[in-house]
């Protein structure tokens, strides 16, 4: 990786402090016997106004050994002021903000200087490695290691960590529960489970049902993290046929197959440093899973068509419908795969099992339609809350979506679409009066919650056990048929 060093240098810009005291005639300067160790693809020294002379002198010697040297004045009056300095390298904090490959050298600039230098770092304002040149006079020639690499002790700034821990962790918290509405005991379990796995980098496997909402809790995750400022990839794996999906993943030399022209990066490529969201992980063939391994225990990958591996550091969030357990046990998932993604199983509950938070879900999809403000009538509430939802969270967007386009005032049960009403088409029989078999099912399944309902003289439990169903469902049932207190 090509390294960057950030140093002061007060080189000419007033005699050198009392504690320095006199200078070996050998001693060239503690940036200069840095570089003549370390080697940097770019050099930026800070220097106060009143030592552009002889910053210009240092950028010239430094050059002279193989660098680029960027000179940078900075508005210093007094260099040993901690609010001048501070106010003089916030800017360049925030440019430095999230860079690779930085170093700072304490050894340079005024004590206070240094001293700023190890507040940034060690706060994690400032990504960079500290380092610090032995003085000369203590230096024996040769010196083993003239250069030390300074670590600070997680016990000298607790204060300093535990803020930022905690700033972290409140961050994650509003991250994930803007991604996330609602406030019923599942929705609260999922979050804290999200909160615990965010900032780790373990592979995560969501498993739900379709419409749940699965690559929002990968996208959320993904923000919650300390890779949050790294990209976030999503891939469906059942959209891509066997061989179109592994360069989609693992990317593709020129001349890998028909028509690949160029060399492409496959996504884990492009996810490099963030997340890789892997959706419909139970479709991907016993190809793409050996790659999809190999990714997981080494870090690396071979494009197609390729000839060297690429390091690629991913964290791989999957999500599936199936069970994969099953799965396995049919051989028709790796047992091995299974192992490295079931580490942390994150379950999302689908919409009938938290239909306390409809409220707080349709309230947000009024708010991103425009018209946050637009009721909703009791008799509609209570066929929302009777109703299975098996497109789940996105079924009910979409409801929500047709209310803003079609409802006048407030929403009533005449604005609900035809199945939430309870209205479906009149289906037409085929000539020989065959009906389809949905609508058989569907009158079957009527007939058969209204028998026990007359059977268990209307008893909900007694009603549950006899057609082996839960309570919920039977609720939702009875609702649907207009069904209350006494039996038909």
């Amino acid at each position: 990786m090509s390294r960057t060093l950030l140093t002061w240098t007060d080189r000419g810009a007033g005699p050198p402090p009392a504690h320095h005291g006199p200078r070996p005639e050998q001693d060239r300067g503690p940036v200069l016997r840095l570089l003549d160790h370390e080697r940097y693809y770019r050099v930026l020294v800070l220097v106060p106004e009143a030592g552009l002379r002889g910053g210009r002198e240092l950028k010239r010697e430094a050059e002279a050994l193989g660098c680029t040297v960027e000179l940078r004045a900075v508005p210093l009056t007094d260099p040993s002021d901690h609010e001048q300095l501070f106010a003089a390298v916030r800017p360049l904090v925030e440019e430095l903000r999230g860079a690779e490959g930085l170093d700072v050298l304490l050894s340079a600039g005024t004590p206070q200087a240094q001293t700023l230098w190890v507040i940034l770092v060690e706060s994690g304002l400032l990504p960079a490695r500290m380092l610090q040149v032995v003085p000369a006079r203590f230096v024996p020639v040769p010196h083993p290691h003239p250069v030390r690499v300074v670590r600070m002790p997680v016990e000298g700034f607790p204060e300093i960590r535990a803020l930022r821990e905690e700033v972290v962790r409140l961050r994650a918290d509003g991250v994930v529960r803007h991604g996330m509405v609602g406030e019923s005991a599942a929705m609260r379990t999922l979050r804290s489970r999200m909160l615990r796995v965010a900032p780790t980098d373990v592979p995560v496997l969501v498993h739900g049902e379709t419409g749940t909402g699965k690559e929002l809790v990968a996208r959320a995750i993904h923000e919650a993290s300390p890779r949050a400022k790294g990209p976030f990839v999503a891939c469906n794996g059942g959209a891509f046929d066997d061989g179109l999906l592994a360069s989609e993943l693992f990317g593709h030399e020129a001349g890998a197959f028909t028509g690949a022209s160029a060399r492409r990066r496959g996504l884990f490529e492009l996810a490099h440093k963030g997340t890789l969201f892997l959706d419909e992980v139970g479709e991907l063939s016993a190809r793409v899973q050996v790659g999809l391994l190999r990714v997981l225990q080494e870090g690396e990958l071979r494009r197609l068509g390729g000839e060297q591996d690429v390091k690629v550091d991913v964290r791989l969030v999957c999500a599936t419908h199936r069970d994969l357990k099953a799965e396995v046990d049919r051989g028709r998932f790796r047992e091995d795969l299974w192992y490295r993604l079931s580490g942390v199983v994150l379950q999302v509950p689908p919409l009938r099992e938290r239909v306390d938070d409809l409220p707080a879900l349709v309230a947000r999809f009024l708010e991103e339609q425009g018209r946050p403000e637009l009721p909703v009538a009791a008799d509609a509430w209570a066929r929302l809350a009777a109703w299975r939802w098996p497109g789940n969270v996105r079924e009910l967007r979409a409801e929500v979506v047709r209310w803003c386009v079609f409802a006048e005032g407030r929403v009533t049960l005449e604005d609900l679409s035809p199945e939430l009403r309870g209205i479906r088409p009149a289906s037409t029989p085929t000539a020989d009066g065959v009906r389809p078999l949905a609508d058989v099912l569907a009158d079957a399944e009527q007939q058969a919650v209204r028998n026990a309902w007359a059977a268990t003289g209307g008893n909900i439990s007694a009603t549950a056990r006899a057609l082996e169903v839960d309570r919920n469902t039977v609720k939702r049932k009875l609702a649907s048929l207009g069904l209350r207190r006494s039996p038909p």
